[in-house]
């Protein structure tokens, strides 16, 4: 849960590694919401899959969907025990 809404990731795991993160709920109630969220929320799969774990930077801008994300991918993270 962030400010602005629930932002919930799924994580794609093959032989012990994440192979895909994507967001399944994210705010996009307006304009500004969607503005920052379609810009953030793919570079915040990317960074996921390449650092392996929820350790990833933010984008500017994108400070609440980032501690959304990085909670949410740790939960995944650790329920695929990882």
């Amino acid at each position: 849960m962030t400010r602005y809404g629930n932002v919930q990731v799924q994580i794609t795991v093959s032989k012990g590694k994440i192979t895909a993160a994507n967001v399944t709920q994210v705010p996009m109630e307006d304009r500004h919401d969607q503005m920052i969220n379609s810009q953030a929320v793919p570079v915040y799969n990317d960074e996921a899959v390449k650092a392996q774990s929820a350790h990833i930077d933010v984008v500017s801008g994108a400070t609440y969907t980032w501690e959304g994300y990085t909670q949410s991918l740790q939960s995944a993270i650790d329920r695929a025990h990882l």
